[in-house]
């Protein structure tokens, strides 16, 4: 049965035509993706169905029908009637999505509230069902005590909230380790089967798409250029922007041969731990572990992949490797000095040898500075005159020139990302922590971005430590892989010894949780 039916929309930001002449249509019980690169109009189409667009954006043209109902037009009284409880938005950033100010439960009752529906025991178990743990605790803490995937099920437990018809998941496990990923996938599926909830799955990650939806989208440019079941889309793709999805997805990609040779080791953690005050019950304050006696090394030119679910301690662990935090117990040395015994100044010089790129490039990059002073910033704040030319950087992670006179905002997300990485190479480092650099990319840009960082380490020599919860991607940049649970490292080894051979049950339980393309599916790559 159609539960969702569009024809011939089109959306436009003042001159610019985001979506055109786009028509689908959702059934009730199952999962549509729409896939596609940033910029194509999956958000866009999102954000349409559900009356969010923003304020310079607006249909020009089609119909939206939700049950026979014309959407488009539809008053702003008439709306309130209709989001949250006929239609529900699991948007991509939790960190712009979810009041700072308010405990997650709260917001979540809200929802409940608004829609004359009882919340109460009910808060604790939408947050259970959404995957977090201990769901009473998590209702009482604000999103700052929450991971980045903790926050993320809190908005899937927001939008099922009031038993929605149709789900709208725009990149809902973006930000999400493999295994949990796994859970809110399941938790959609079971939603989609159990009670006939459409979902509009929008996704930049085609193993997702092959793994759950029965009917797949492809997006480019602002229109459909493929569309149909997801097995016909999937073994015959018709389009060659499609092939080329599928060709760059890292599920696919082929593994990082292994490194020659023993260089020298650049950095060393031994036994490094870390605690962090919690609210307990009453006026008591506890103590979590964070990092329980970590300990790995990263030779010269080499990458350490540090992998695990969110909350498992490899953010920390960056941290105290930077000397951002200090630890419990444990050392880090960097070429054979201290770091966790530094004083300020002398900590100061080492952030020179070792450089950090971000998770949300937006976020870290000021947006009141063009490119060029993003650039030159490292430089002036070190004193340090005759560095690498804005030019010579731009060059160097294939931007072009003009990029130095733009800001932040002007940039797509993969050139952000690209100025982040130049922005890390600037004062010319030997050590470079990469935070989930690539996790909020579609996958072309993906595979541009990892491919430029091999590159790069293999022109300079660098050293990687790159975090991901993602394990396809880890295995594309890595030499070794340390995996991560409840703070401790359960497994280490060669990249391919860990894929091929792991030997603790957790890590071949997050093996087990990614989604992948059989051998024929792949078979276009």
């Amino acid at each position: 049965m159609t539960l969702l039916s569009i024809d011939g929309l089109r959306v436009a930001y003042r001159d610019h035509i985001a979506v055109d002449g786009v028509g689908l249509e959702l059934e009730s019980g199952a999962i549509t993706a729409v896939v596609g690169e940033s910029g194509s109009g999956k958000s866009t189409l999102a954000h349409a169905i559900i009356g969010l667009l923003p304020g310079t954006g607006k249909v020009l043209a089609g119909s939206i029908r939700l049950d026979g109902e014309e959407l488009v037009g539809l008053p702003a009284k008439a709306w309130r009637s209709v989001r949250g409880r006929r239609i529900g938005l699991v948007p991509q950033d939790p960190g712009v999505a979810l009041d700072p100010t308010k405990p997650v439960g709260r917001q979540v009752a809200e929802v409940l509230k608004v829609h004359g529906l009882p919340a109460g025991p009910r808060v604790a178990d939408l947050l259970a069902e959404a995957g977090l743990p201990e769901p009473e605790v998590r209702a009482r803490q604000y999103p700052h005590e929450l991971s980045g995937g903790m926050r993320q099920r809190v908005l899937i437990a927001m939008a099922t909230a009031a038993r929605p018809r149709l789900l709208v998941a725009d990149e809902p496990t973006s930000a999400l380790d493999v295994t949990v990923q796994r859970q809110i996938l399941d938790h959609l599926s079971h939603l989609a089967q159990t009670t006939g909830t459409a979902i509009l799955l929008v996704t930049h990650d085609l193993a997702v798409a092959a793994e759950r939806a029965q009917r797949i989208v492809v997006m480019r440019n602002a229109r459909v250029v493929e569309a149909g079941p997801a097995e016909q889309i999937l073994h015959a793709p018709g389009d060659p922007y499609t092939r080329r999805l599928l060709a760059d997805n890292p599920a696919t990609a082929r593994p990082r041969p292994p490194a020659a040779g023993q260089p020298e080791v650049l950095l060393e953690v031994r036994a490094l731990s870390k605690t962090f005050p919690v609210r307990g019950s009453g006026l008591r304050r506890q103590h979590r572990t964070a990092v329980d006696a970590v300990s790995f090394g990263i030779r010269r030119g080499q990458t350490l992949g540090l992998v695990g679910e969110s909350g498992s301690g490899k953010t920390t662990t960056a941290r105290l490797v930077l000397g951002l935090e200090r630890p419990a117990a444990g050392t880090v040395h960097l070429d054979g000095i201290d770091v966790t015994a530094a004083d300020r100044r002398r900590l100061r010089q080492l952030h020179r040898r070792m450089q950090l790129i971000y998770q949300n490039p937006y976020a870290s990059l000021n947006p009141r500075f063009t490119v060029r002073e993003l650039l030159t910033e490292p430089l002036r704040n070190f004193g340090i005159t005759g560095g690498p030319a804005v030019t010579e950087l731009l060059d160097s992670v294939a931007l072009p020139a003009a990029t130095a006179t733009r800001k932040a905002a002007e940039l797509s997300g993969g050139q952000r990302q690209r100025v982040a990485i130049a922005r890390a190479l600037s004062l010319n480092p030997e050590l470079i922590v990469c935070d989930e650099p690539v996790s909020a990319l579609d996958v072309t840009v993906q595979a541009q971005i990892l491919d430029l960082l091999v590159t790069l380490q293999r022109e300079r020599g660098l050293s990687y430590l790159f975090i991901s919860h993602d394990l396809a991607v880890v295995r594309h940049v890595s030499d070794h892989i340390a995996v991560m649970r409840h703070g401790r490292i359960v497994e280490t080894g060669t990249t391919e010894a860990v894929f091929t051979a792991a030997e603790h049950p957790y890590t071949r339980s997050l093996l087990d949780a990614v989604p992948g393309f059989t051998e024929e599916e792949a078979s276009w790559t």
